[in-house]
């Protein structure tokens, strides 16, 4: 494993090992603290993150590892006009790994082509977001003690959601998952994950409007929020954006042992009231990013305990 380009990359074994570091790292947070010792971490975000790019930077400099790098393309050479490729090859000499987010589908692996140093792919546009993918494998592995056998509700924003699109292309590897797909007509999931992954895996799904009429089924529901910096213009966005509200009425339709997953930032799609829940566990997700990228660095740059 050189370089983190997809989730689909890796083996249902390499995720299960990453998962085990993770879970060690977790427990045994110590033993790890100067595993990365004199390496650095560039981190190449031509487009804002927090989570993302903190998580990484966290990450790092819990492994005692050091970090460098930009947080928009104004603040990089790209303002200039430099290649992606380019920057990639100068960012090569200065560091040992790097984490790059990119407005653009593929900018990721073509840093990856051009690249001295393994490069992890940290988002691209709508396409694809591993990273997350491996994140949210942690958290469902952790909190539900299994990978297979759980019907997973996906909602909201399942068209320019690359964290959902990721989510389904690493879960249909697992025996008996099934999802189900809630959304308005007009941002349904792509019709190549449909087709492709979905249909193409015998995969049992079902595609609903009304998110009410389905929690008593779910063992997972992972929410989305409806992305303004997707659309074209501000009118779809405002009639779109409140499609989906996870409230305390709705959540008690779910099952007592369903969770609650979204990869943030959040912005109404759950209210508040909901962060009480025992549930709701999208914060500690958030923090299961630092451990799986902690996993994730220390593999690429073949520092294994």
């Amino acid at each position: 494993m050189k370089h983190l380009m997809n989730a689909l990359d890796l083996s249902t074994d390499e995720i299960g090992a990453l998962i085990d570091l993770a879970e060690n790292i977790m427990q045994n947070p110590d033993d790890y603290a100067e595993v990365c010792k004199r390496k650095k971490l560039a981190t190449c975000f031509y487009e804002p993150s927090t989570r993302t790019r903190l998580s990484f930077e966290a990450a790092m400099l819990n492994l005692g590892g050091q970090v460098l790098g930009f947080s928009s393309a104004d603040s990089s050479s790209a303002a200039k006009g430099e290649s992606v490729a380019d920057t990639i090859r100068v960012i090569s000499s200065y560091a040992d790994i790097c984490a790059m987010r990119h407005p653009k589908e593929g900018a990721p692996f073509v840093a990856s082509m051009y690249s001295r140093i393994p490069v992890i792919h940290a988002g691209d546009g709508g396409h694809n977001h591993p990273t997350q993918t491996l994140t949210d494998l942690l958290t469902i592995k952790s909190l539900k003690g299994r990978l297979d056998n759980l019907t997973i509700g996906m909602c909201g924003d399942l068209k320019f959601g690359r964290t959902v699109h990721s989510l389904i292309q690493g879960m249909v590897r697992y025996p008996n998952v099934k999802f189900v797909l809630i959304s308005p007509e007009e941002l349904k999931i792509p019709d190549y994950l449909r087709k492709d992954t979905l249909i193409a895996n015998r995969i049992e799904f079902k595609e609903v409007s009304v998110l009410e009429d389905v929690l008593p089924e779910l063992d997972l529901l992972y929410m989305t929020r409806v992305q303004r910096e997707r659309f074209f213009n501000e009118e779809d966005y405002i009639r779109l954006k409140d499609s989906f509200i996870l409230d305390a009425k709705k959540m008690k339709l779910a099952p007592a042992d369903m969770l609650v997953l979204h990869p943030l930032p959040r912005v109404n799609e759950i209210a508040t009231e909901v962060d009480n829940d025992p549930r709701a566990v999208y914060f500690k997700q958030a923090q299961f990013g630092v451990y799986m990228r902690m996993a994730l660095i220390m593999t690429l740059l073949g520092l294994n305990k």
